[in-house]
């Protein structure tokens, strides 16, 4: 048993590793990020809030995951990522316009 399990560890995580790995390591890192950053923001506030930065970094990561998930031929995962950034890119539309509309209003 533990040579079938060292076997499938070797196989996943060293023979496969190139830069597409690597792509896909760095693509996840980076969206993780953006719950370290909802996660801080919401500490510090003492109520859960979401900060622009969890947008871009939403975007940041998921634009590579797709990348990935494209060049790895994985049609739930393309779907997943296209999806997801759709919404990370409307969410930044809706708090523009209302940044927007809270400037003219003060005016």
């Amino acid at each position: 048993m533990a040579v079938i399990l060292y076997e499938w560890f070797k196989n996943v995580f060293v023979d496969q590793f190139d830069a597409w790995i690597l792509l896909g390591f760095a693509a996840q890192a980076l969206f993780m990020m953006r719950f370290v950053v909802q996660w801080v923001a919401s500490e510090r506030a003492g109520k859960s809030i979401i900060p622009l930065a969890f947008w871009f970094f939403s975007i940041g990561g998921g634009t590579l995951l797709l990348v990935y998930a494209i060049r790895q031929q994985d049609p739930v995962f393309i779907v997943g990522q296209g999806l997801g950034l759709f919404i990370y890119f409307r969410n930044l539309h809706l708090i523009y316009l209302s940044a927007r509309q809270e400037k003219s209003s003060s005016s």
